[in-house]
């Protein structure tokens, strides 16, 4: 009997450290790492917010005027606020889901991002992204590459981004109409350099 109540508290530890578990573990913290705090908005601007929201989740992020990439969450630069302006970003391997995209509504200065191998980006967060009256209007690259949730929907939303010059697509298994979705775009963005790798 004995024996018995000491198995169970290592059955369930077992079922803890299974990869279900595991999984769904990350995907706790990882949504928690997205949670949007409107307050630090405004307690610190959008810039230096989004910068720690995208750290937070393994992104990276260049300023204007720097050539570095600022990757060490807590080396972010102090300074007078608004001081650094973000201008670039790299989200490869980043966990950053769509409930973090609030932070991006308050970037004016972002002309470019790299989604590549990110879990949690599908077809809302490119709409999402589309929908960002600041992003319309300064984001001129964008590359998405083997992002699996990624399909021709969401591609097409990109149109709404005017003013992008350069698509790179590159391993995205879930785009099945490559040429209706590149012509699609092509007319809506006539200025757009779209370069495709995909199979």
């Amino acid at each position: 009997m004995l024996l018995g109540k000491l198995a169970r508290p290592a059955r369930s530890l077992s079922e803890r450290l299974s990869p279900r578990g595991c999984r769904r573990f990350w995907g706790w913290l990882n949504a928690v790492f997205n949670k949007v705090d409107y307050e630090r908005i405004q307690a610190v601007g959008p810039d230096r917010a989004a910068s720690e929201w995208l750290l937070r989740c393994g992104a990276l992020v260049r300023y204007q005027g720097y050539e570095k990439w600022q990757q060490d969450y807590s080396g972010l630069p102090t300074g007078p606020l608004g001081k650094y302006k973000i201008e670039a970003i790299n989200a490869t391997e980043s966990c950053i889901m769509y409930r973090g995209f609030d932070y991006l509504d308050g970037l004016e200065h972002v002309t470019e991002i790299k989604l590549q191998k990110c879990i949690y980006i599908q077809d809302e967060c490119l709409q999402r992204l589309s929908e960002t009256k600041n992003l319309q209007k300064s984001l001129l690259q964008l590359k998405i590459i083997s992002c699996g949730n990624v399909t021709d929907k969401g591609i097409i939303a990109l149109h709404k981004l005017t003013n992008l010059e350069y698509l790179y697509l590159s391993d995205l298994p879930g785009i099945r109409q490559k040429e209706t979705t590149a012509r699609v775009l092509q007319q809506a963005l006539p200025n757009l350099e779209l370069e495709l790798d995909l199979d």
